[in-house]
């Protein structure tokens, strides 16, 4: 398996299935780290519709802006939320698909104070075990800008896990203000960059025996661009390697679809590979 790459991405959305392995012990894999952390496009201020920016402020557009990569947007108000994730075929393994599902809660203002997100991860899912924990506090900064800070795969069981630790970051994003969406009051142009350890500098043991190295850059970062409405073309480095992605909100309700292409470079892995994340937020502000 993979242990490695970048953090766990926002994830939100409900079950779902896919190819797992029936033996050894589930890693988690590149998007794996990036589905958890996630928890930003599809609470981020633009996509909700009870936030009042103020005049000619603008905020990222309601589709997810980043698949294996966290941003600095977090929740807005109060949500619960699950998310499933994977990639396909699994680094180092052939025909083998992995998966992580994850369920959490987030609440607070993070323009008046801060949110807080809170969720628990499943990185074995055909088995029901391997268990860890996010927590994500993100607050506005100023126009455009918000920033996260994180913690990820916290109280895993290293006894099932491969996960070098817990991870540990920062993320800075804006909404370009210039750049309008069709979505009133969002931005079609929104980037992140961040730091962070764990999975962001530190590669799987399948990398270091085939002789890529041992840390990986740490910074990470992405870049969204809408090219229609409700669907944005993406850019990642995950810290650990490149990948592109498209993220769209194919209905009214909060349902968004991020699909990728990831490990394009040969800085890690042995393969380019595929990766998809689903979410769904339900609002508990009524």
């Amino acid at each position: 398996m993979r242990c490695r790459l970048t953090l766990q991405v926002a994830l939100l959305c409900i079950i779902a299935w896919c190819l797992a392995s029936t033996t050894a012990v589930h890693a988690q894999t590149a998007f794996e780290t990036a589905l958890a952390k996630k928890i930003d496009s599809l609470f981020s201020p633009g996509a909700t519709t009870n936030i009042q920016p103020a005049a000619a402020e603008i905020f990222p557009d309601d589709a997810i802006q980043s698949v294996m990569t966290p941003s600095g947007w977090g929740g807005y108000g109060s949500y619960v939320f699950g998310g499933i994730g994977g990639d396909y075929p699994e680094l180092y393994r052939q025909n083998k698909g992995d998966l992580i599902t994850s369920i959490g809660a987030c609440t607070g203002n993070p323009i008046k104070a801060v949110n807080v997100a809170v969720g628990v991860n499943m990185t074995d899912v055909h088995r029901l075990r391997d268990f860890s924990t996010n927590i994500i506090v993100s607050r506005k900064l100023f126009k455009g800008t918000s920033v996260s800070v994180g913690g990820l795969q916290l109280l895993a069981n290293s006894s099932q896990s491969d996960a070098p630790g817990p991870t540990f970051y920062i993320a800075f994003s804006h909404a370009v203000q210039t750049v309008l969406s069709k979505t009133p009051g969002c931005s079609r142009l929104s980037y992140s960059i961040g730091i962070g350890t764990g999975r962001f500098l530190y590669k799987s043991p399948k990398d270091v025996e085939a002789g890529h190295g041992k840390y990986g850059t740490a910074v990470f970062g992405n870049i969204s661009y809408e090219i229609f409405q409700h669907v944005n073309v993406i850019a990642e480095w995950s810290g650990m390697n490149l990948g592109f992605a498209l993220g769209i909100r194919p209905f009214k309700n909060p349902l968004s679809l991020g699909l990728g292409v990831i490990n394009i470079t040969r800085y890690s892995g042995d393969k380019v590979n595929m990766a998809f994340t689903l979410g769904y937020p339900l609002s508990l502000n009524r």
